[in-house]
């Protein structure tokens, strides 16, 4: 377990941790995944606090939100380059053809570009999809989507998204807290057989959730994590879960760890 100030995102990429700290610090600390001992800081100007970081193993490099803009660190010599989005940026991951996957909140979207900032396609999301956080595509060509709804009571909820940006099926737990329930559905984690794991940020848990998107139980909870759930990461090949989680006192962050957890 690392603790450090404000922790808003974590990735890993080989056997370093790679831990994004908060807004005021710009820094990104890499530790050993061993030891969990702080090898280095990597400074990136201008990133975004809210959203999180992502490794890309095939072009040796992670990715950061900025301002409407995504920051590209390049591993072998910490070179910080980015490119323009021109859309408020969620959270971003990484598709298996090693492109990188921008979620827009405001503009309700996804957009796709290659690791030098081509924009490759964008999909817009359907009318019942409001304010993405997190998308992550699966093998099949759709996407698994955190977000809340426009209709009813706004409940939050992760849904399964077609290439042609349509729900094809939801979970959209009651809002409240407590089993099954979901408060802030923030960030996700999709394991090799499809289980999707939910940082439910409000209630201060992670859920697990099948690859059918129905309840499988709470993975973490609110007693075991103490604090709340920004972001996760999920190394399968080392089978193991980071969550990383920050104190709130009057609303302010004062204080953040990565919490890594075994998974089969």
């Amino acid at each position: 377990m690392m603790q450090a100030d404000g922790i808003w995102g974590v990735t890993t990429l080989g056997n370093l941790i790679y831990v994004l700290r908060d807004r005021e610090s710009e820094q990104i600390a890499v530790y050993d995944a061993d030891s969990y001992r702080l090898q280095r800081k990597i400074t990136v100007l201008g990133h975004c606090s809210t959203c999180g970081i992502v490794a890309c193993p095939y072009y040796s490099c992670v990715y950061v939100p900025g301002d409407e803009c995504v920051h590209r660190v390049a591993l072998l010599d910490d070179q910080v380059t980015n490119w323009p989005v021109f859309d408020e940026c969620g959270d971003l991951s990484v598709t298996d053809t090693h492109s990188v996957l921008v979620t827009c909140i405001k503009a309700g979207r996804i957009k796709e570009f290659s690791t030098d900032g081509k924009q490759l396609r964008q999909i817009q999301l359907s009318h019942d999809v409001l304010s993405p956080l997190h998308t992550i595509q699966l093998p099949s060509g759709q996407f698994i989507v955190c977000h809340d709804k426009v209709y009813g009571d706004a409940d939050p909820c992760v849904s399964l998204i077609g290439s042609d940006g349509h729900v094809v099926k939801s979970y959209c737990g009651p809002v409240g807290s407590g089993i099954e329930k979901t408060a802030l559905p923030a960030r996700l984690a999709v394991d090799k057989n499809g289980f999707v794991f939910v940082a439910d940020t409000n209630n201060g848990q992670v859920l697990l959730l099948s690859p059918t998107l129905t309840f499988v139980r709470v993975f973490l909870s609110h007693e075991q994590l103490k604090w709340m759930p920004r972001r996760l990461w999920l190394d399968s090949d080392g089978r193991r879960l980071y969550v990383a989680v920050n104190k709130l006192e009057d609303d302010e962050c004062t204080e953040g760890k990565v919490v890594v957890v075994r998974v089969q």
